[in-house]
């Protein structure tokens, strides 16, 4: 009896296990939280990033605590730690500053940014995004640099093949591809049609691991993309094309995050003509 007893606690402790399992596959923010963190670790360890453990502890430390004293002030999930830690570990590899109070603010603002613009109570801006767009306007200070990646195979490997694992799970691959072949064909043009340079030339511009990071990351966050399948296709074109004028122009390296916080607010008009499935986190 008693051995009958501690099979079925060791059969409930399995099944409550595996449904935690289960729940947890379901939600892709713990697949991204681990690309991220594994990713910051790469970076240190392989690509010698100069990046300081207490530099990315401020700034996690800092979009957690916002999120947390923004959801007791306007209410909502307290799963969204979540959330907020994707968009600390995002800035924490993208977001460059030579004083701490400058990652702080670019931290803050972040967060703050999906509360105080809203509709229809979604935000409208990437966090991350805004962030970094935001604390370079205002500071001066900060800044994204796309030199420290590298362009190996691996790392355009690495970062692909976790970045689908991800975007799969959102439904948000759509989006990727399509502001990736608009920027690819424009370059087509210009680089091979245009300027007669090798292909060489222009493979290398999409080994850059921000492009490839703001590519499957950042332009794909499902609650900041319209809803519907064409209008995301419309929208991703628009955030491409807006790229390439801004960095062939305007001479802009770090044009596809201007790019992203300019469109942003059409998704708003998008939503209101083009119906489609509001995106919940599980």
């Amino acid at each position: 009896m008693e051995h009958t007893i501690q099979l079925k606690g060791k059969e409930r402790t399995d099944l409550t296990i595996l449904s935690l399992i289960k729940s947890g596959l379901k939600d892709a923010r713990h697949f991204q939280i681990l690309y991220l963190g594994l990713f910051i670790i790469y970076g240190i360890s392989f690509l010698r990033w100069d990046l300081a453990p207490w530099r990315i502890g401020l700034i996690i430390t800092t979009v957690l605590v916002t999120q947390m004293l923004f959801v007791a002030w306007k209410g909502g999930s307290l799963s969204s730690w979540k959330s907020a830690l994707i968009t600390g570990l995002g800035l924490s590899i993208l977001m460059r500053a030579n004083e701490p109070m400058t990652l702080v603010l670019g931290a803050f603002l972040a967060i703050a940014i999906k509360f105080v613009i809203t509709h229809q109570g979604k935000h409208i801006f990437n966090p991350a995004n805004f962030g970094i767009v935001a604390v370079m306007l205002i500071t001066g200070d900060a800044w994204v640099s796309p030199g420290q990646w590298g362009s190996s195979v691996v790392l355009v490997y690495f970062i692909g093949a976790a970045a689908l694992m991800v975007l799969l799970k959102v439904g948000r691959i759509d989006t990727s591809l399509m502001f990736i072949a608009t920027v690819f064909f424009l370059e087509y043009l210009r680089t091979i049609v245009y300027l007669g340079w090798d292909w060489d030339v222009l493979f290398h511009k999409f080994s850059s691991g921000s492009f490839l990071l703001f590519s499957f990351f950042m332009i794909t966050d499902p609650v900041t993309t319209p809803k519907n399948f064409w209008a995301r296709m419309i929208w991703a074109c628009a955030i491409g094309v807006l790229s390439f004028i801004l960095s062939q122009w305007f001479f802009i390296h770090t044009a596809p995050i201007y790019a992203l916080v300019i469109i942003s607010p059409l998704t708003v008009l998008f939503n209101h003509f083009m119906k489609g499935k509001t995106f919940q986190w599980v």
